[in-house]
């Protein structure tokens, strides 16, 4: 494992390097020398290039020690409604899509991406998102979380069909009917 100021260096120089050269031509080569250090360096420490540019956007998104927000005006279906079209916006940002697209495909073959996810972004968002909807009085609110945003993944990683304002409230009216039939 890279010492914390490495870490730092190699975040800094893939996130850079994406953006001047794109994805598919980031090399772990061009990371280390745009870092200042050894292939022997970077590939110790991560095992692909996906990894490490993973590892620099969730660092970069859980840096800021805050709790994830969770709308809560008192009206679930419309604090869901915002936070789902929070959520696609961040996922189809012409900017970002790409490399969040490169990061899903790692988490298919990198058991260790996967568990990284989860530990440091997917699990503590999908149970503040749980917390509001049983605060809602959910009775099975992990069960609600995963038709809410489980619908989402399906499109836009298949790119079945887009988004739209009326998609999505139309799917939390859905979800919400479904879970409270319970």
């Amino acid at each position: 494992m890279a010492r914390v100021r490495t870490t730092s260096r190699v975040h800094a120089a893939v996130l850079t390097l994406v953006k001047d050269v794109g994805y598919p031509r980031l090399t772990m080569e061009g990371i280390a020398a745009r870092a200042g250090v050894s292939k022997q360096t970077v590939y110790r420490t991560w095992p692909s290039t996906s990894a490490v540019l993973f590892s620099a956007l969730l660092d970069q998104s859980t840096s800021d020690g805050r709790e994830v927000d969770v709308p809560d005006t008192g009206d679930l279906a419309a604090d869901l409604e915002t936070l789902l079209l929070m959520t696609i916006e961040e996922m189809t940002d012409p900017e970002t899509e790409p490399l969040l697209r490169a990061v899903a495909a790692e988490i298919q073959t990198s058991q260790s991406v996967a568990t990284e996810l989860g530990a440091r972004l997917l699990t503590p968002q999908l149970r503040a998102v749980e917390a509001r909807m049983a605060s809602a009085g959910i009775s099975d609110a992990q069960e609600g979380v995963e038709l809410l945003y489980g619908a989402v993944l399906h499109r836009w990683l298949l790119r079945t069909q887009t988004f739209t304002p009326a998609w999505v409230r139309a799917h939390v009216k859905r979800t919400l009917r479904a879970v409270a039939e319970q």
